[in-house]
């Protein structure tokens, strides 16, 4: 093993794209922690001194921002309008029969769907910079803590200096993007996927020493023997997938014999990765930022559907809570799953070229069985991902962590996922140089 991560830095071209990529992500967290204009910084740093952060779908944010977003830095909104305008676009082919042909040109149409992408990214971000800006102005960034400087986050709040902190951060996250290009061109991996991976890796040692401060050296081993077990098991479910055997029958093309080979299709048991985990994060959050914004006045009585959503579904700790956010995975993992992966056009394509599956017939039986198939491998993997995405509300609960919680949900889905993605790449490379990788 050491030998092998020798050999990576012994190669120039990969020590050059290594070194490219630790500079990329240097200059990331430093921009992260870089305030925007107006902020009043001490009383930000103070309000993340005494509070506990935020929740829900701002958690989830700040969370994949590495913490930028509640020092309202300049990268405050960190990847998260990338990755929703990457979702949109891909959800928009099932609505949009110009983006589905354009998925189906190739690498121009691709393209163009990149360029798409990159244009609704800057409208998000346009978008969530004013909602940040208009709720730190507020003084609800931190809910209602009842800490005065979390009240008071920006020394000048007229509307000149608010347009400007917008500005700000939607080039801030115009830079993220360029960046993580620059790194899928000339380093190592998926830019976007690094800097995600970098962003959640980055608030691991605070979550771990804040519940050493706050628990104990033994619950601190307890959740390191726990977080060690997770981290197996989502290696081992990631890996899994089911692999369907596919012939080719030979066919002559003039005088050369083309097909006669044996091959797979490979359906993982978690193919919808993260993502069912988000929407399900995003749809709980919108009872609560309901219930936000119909805040009663002093003196007078609370509504009565405002005071169930905030005892029922505002904290992760609570049973029902955990059975919806539960549900919504299972079912955004099948909804996803759906449309990423469509048995005619994978069946259609295999009878193209002339493939079938042994004891299937080719074409609508061939469809029926891969449905079959990927319905059947997809209940086990949404429970999976219902269950991973459970452990920090579990910890909320038990150990007092908050929702950042290390071991568990996206967060643990991501660097595993990422992980994994990025060794494979660099075992790639080094095999086309040495005949032995870094992976044995």
């Amino acid at each position: 093993m050491f030998s092998a991560i020798a050999r990576v830095f012994r190669t120039p071209d990969l020590r050059r794209k290594i070194a490219f990529t630790l500079a990329i992500i240097a200059i990331y967290r430093l921009g992260a922690h870089i305030p925007a204009p107006f902020v009043d910084f001490p009383n930000v740093q103070e309000c993340l001194r005494q509070s506990a952060g935020t929740e829900g779908l701002l958690s989830l944010v700040n969370l994949f921002s590495g913490g930028a977003l509640l020092q309202l830095s300049i990268f405050a909104l960190g990847v998260m309008p990338y990755i929703t305008a990457t979702i949109i676009v891909q959800l928009l082919r099932v609505v949009i029969p110009h983006f589905e042909t354009l998925y189906k040109e190739g690498q121009s149409g691709q393209a163009k769907l990149t360029q798409y992408t990159r244009y609704l990214t800057i409208a998000l971000a346009l978008l969530q910079s004013t909602t940040l800006v208009t709720v730190a102005r507020s003084g609800q960034l931190f809910g209602t803590t009842g800490i005065p400087e979390c009240e008071q986050l920006l020394t000048n709040d007229v509307w000149w200096a608010q347009l400007l902190m917008i500005i700000t951060m939607t080039a801030g996250t115009g830079l993220i993007m360029w960046f993580a290009e620059l790194v899928t061109e000339r380093g190592i991996g998926n830019g976007m996927s690094i800097l995600i991976f970098t962003s959640i890796a980055a608030a691991f040692p605070a979550s771990m020493w804040a519940i050493w401060q706050s628990r104990g050296f033994e619950v601190f081993l307890l959740v390191l023997a726990v977080g060690v077990v997770v981290v197996a098991l989502v290696v081992f479910v990631e890996q899994s997938q089911r692999r369907i055997p596919v012939q080719y029958a030979k066919r002559m093309v003039g005088r050369r014999t083309y097909g006669g080979t044996n091959t797979y299709i490979p359906i993982k048991v978690n193919m919808a990765g993260v993502v069912p985990v988000i929407f399900a994060s995003s749809l709980l959050y919108i009872p609560a930022l309901i219930a936000q914004f119909n805040q009663p006045q002093p003196g007078e009585e609370v509504p009565a559907w405002v005071a169930w959503i905030q005892q029922y579904l505002v904290r992760g700790d609570h049973p029902l809570y955990m059975v919806l956010y539960f549900l919504l995975i299972v079912g955004f993992t099948y909804f996803y799953v759906a449309i990423t992966f469509n048995p005619v056009e994978v069946a259609d394509n295999m009878k193209k070229y002339g493939g079938f599956i042994p004891g299937i017939r080719a074409g609508r039986p061939t469809a029926e069985y891969l449905d079959y198939v990927l319905t059947r491998i997809t209940l086990p993997g949404s429970i999976y991902l219902g269950l991973i995405a459970l452990l920090p509300l579990i910890a909320l609960a038990t150990v007092g962590a908050n929702q950042n919680f290390p071991f568990g949900g996206a967060s643990i889905l991501i660097i595993v996922g990422v992980g994994l993605e990025t060794v494979k790449q660099i075992d790639a490379q080094l095999q086309q140089r040495h005949y032995e990788g870094l992976l044995r």
